[in-house]
């Protein structure tokens, strides 16, 4: 469990939660592990099996304590709120940002920077940790291109200009995605992004491991009661959780790139574990498929210092804190976005 900006967060799959007076009683396998005072609490997120007391749900419907349900993968699935739960408020301002471009494109600007930001994260973090085995120059090179991006979406005066710069900058950083890999270069090669459908292996996995963020994101806005659908930079379409997009670029590069690459350099995956279609398409088999979901579950367990509340959380729960700053900044409780900037 994780107290975190007034919002309780329950990662061990195997807790009950209960209602004991004026609190929240975390238990697993009948032993109390954790206790919260309701009176402490703005929501309850929970990702557990277990489930909760009918009582707690009652206690937190007349206290307007929202109470969310997601799988341990992160996918939503339910939340218990009383009848006076501000959420329309909240999602009216949302929909009034969202069709403003003045007002949106700044919460753009900065996800957008967080995204490219942590890109070149990802390629200084390798250049410092295996220089002498990669070319040093030609990924500083790339590194600096996208700093300039960086630099022109600072100072971007509409969203189609930030796409474009962000696009150059993505393609940038595909360009030396396969640099990155260390090991198994012989049957791991990236020639460039392919989605629909992933022609090789390494697209195969960003593909998945994409998915599985985006369903984070999307259950962390669920949580805190946004309109997963209603983007800012992602456009309107049905059936596209367009700020749940709009979330998960910042944290692309560092959850879901890096993770993949992991798992090719310490041999966690290998080719066999693959199949091709007659289409073409590139497909994880069974037994990867659930080595690959394993894995992710271990990383989101890894933890993080956050760079806004100095705090050091899992990395699992890391969309969800950026779920919930999104919401206080729409909100008006702060006064602009803070992105995830990982260094």
């Amino acid at each position: 469990m994780r107290h975190l900006l007034n919002t309780l967060y329950i990662t061990n799959e195997e807790s009950y939660l209960s209602l004991d007076g004026e609190n929240v009683v975390v238990k697993v396998k009948n032993t109390e592990i954790g206790r919260v005072t309701l009176h402490n609490l703005e929501s309850i997120v929970c990702m557990n099996y277990m489930g909760t007391s009918p009582a707690l749900m009652g206690k937190c419907a007349e206290y307007n304590i929202m109470l969310s349900f997601l799988s341990p993968t992160g996918k939503f699935l339910a939340k218990v709120t009383g009848p006076a739960y501000g959420n329309i408020l909240l999602r009216k301002e949302q929909y009034r940002i969202a069709d403003q471009e003045t007002r949106s494109i700044h919460f753009v600007k900065n996800m957008m920077v967080g995204k490219l930001f942590n890109s070149r994260s990802v390629i200084n973090r390798a250049i410092r940790d295996h220089g002498m085995r990669l070319d040093e120059k030609k990924l500083s090179d790339i590194s600096s291109d996208i700093l300039e991006q960086l630099d022109e979406i600072r100072n971007a005066d509409n969203i189609d200009s930030i796409r474009g710069f962000e696009g150059k900058a993505a393609q940038d950083y595909f360009s030396v995605m396969n640099d990155l890999i260390l090991q198994q270069k012989d049957t791991f090669q990236f020639q460039g992004r392919s989605r629909r459908p992933p022609l090789d292996e390494i697209n195969a996995m960003l593909s998945f491991a994409y998915s599985l963020l985006g369903n984070m994101c999307c259950g962390a806005l669920e949580t805190v009661g946004l309109d997963p659908y209603a983007g800012f930079m992602h456009t309107d379409r049905p059936g596209r959780f367009s700020l749940a997009l709009d979330l998960m670029e910042e944290l692309r590069p560092i959850l879901a790139d890096r993770f993949v690459l992991s798992l090719i350099n310490k041999k966690v995956v290998n080719a066999k574990g693959f199949m091709k279609k007659e289409n073409g398409a590139v497909i994880m088999n069974d037994e990867t498929r659930k080595t690959f979901l394993s894995s992710w579950q271990s990383r989101k367990q890894e933890t993080v210092t956050h760079p806004y509340l100095k705090e050091k959380i899992e990395w699992g729960l890391v969309p969800y804190v950026q779920a919930l700053l999104l919401a206080r900044v729409i909100r008006g409780d702060l006064e602009e976005y803070p992105p995830f900037m990982w260094k």
